[in-house]
């Protein structure tokens, strides 16, 4: 029976995957949701990313302070989600093309934000950063300008998620990322070759490989990790379970 318990115990733990990572006024808890969505917490403050899945995903989870939305598509923006969860101590912070189609009275409060603005809530620091495929066309998935990826200010690091992007010269160039969270999967994002030449370049901390569901299926994580680390050895390249 002990021997039972440890293995229901061990697989639920691969499952949910909850990651700590040190930091200023207590630990930050990483917990990964699925796809795109993920929760962070740190000091009574608990961010949700892209809420989707529907609301029973989050059993288990705090309700939410603080709500960053990346993009309108329905893996990220996704109102049934967020109608099933208690938002009502909640800040919502996404572009304005999200806010358009939000409906109206979700959450507490919403603060729109364009690419390469910043707002402070609850403490918080919340940087817009551009999001969107290459070439850039009128016709991309992703157009610059629409979606934002954001960096997040907790506990003296900074966490940057990627949202839907390509390896744009803008993620390129960011500094000092202690954790990141980057996606990979096509035809929508990019692949796992410029997801891990792009890390290679800015070379957080740790990275997270996400959103790596594309329309054949999963991407090669443990490729993107060899990749990364065959040219960017001191990044932590920490492969989880985002699609149970």
């Amino acid at each position: 029976m002990k021997f039972l318990t440890l293995i229901i115990l061990l697989i639920s733990f691969r499952a949910f995957a909850q990651d700590i990572i040190p930091a200023k006024k207590g630990d930050v808890t990483i917990n990964p949701i699925t796809h795109g969505t993920l929760v962070l917490a740190h000091d009574n403050q608990v961010i949700y990313v892209d809420p989707y899945g529907g609301a029973a995903a989050f059993e288990g989870q705090k309700k939410p302070t603080l709500v960053l939305i990346t993009d309108i598509h329905g893996d990220h923006l996704n109102q049934e989600t967020l109608d099933g969860l208690d938002l009502s101590g909640a800040t919502i912070i996404a572009p304005q093309a999200v806010a358009d189609k939000l409906t109206e009275g979700t959450g507490k409060e919403l603060i729109v934000l364009g690419n390469n603005q910043a707002k402070t809530v609850n403490g918080i620091k919340v940087e817009a950063i551009p999001m969107y495929n290459l070439p850039e066309s009128t016709e991309a998935p992703h157009t610059k300008g629409r979606g934002n990826g954001y960096i997040v200010h907790l506990g003296g690091k900074q966490f940057y998620v990627s949202g839907d992007t390509e390896d744009i010269a803008e993620m390129r160039a960011l500094k000092n990322i202690d954790v990141a969270f980057v996606c990979m999967n096509l035809p929508y994002t990019m692949d796992v070759d410029q997801a891990a030449s792009a890390v290679s370049e800015f070379k957080p901390a740790i990275v997270y490989p996400y959103h790596y569901r594309g329309t054949n299926g999963l991407s090669d994580v443990e490729k993107f990790k060899t990749l990364v680390n065959e040219s960017a050895p001191n990044v932590d390249v920490r492969l989880r379970n985002w699609y149970n």
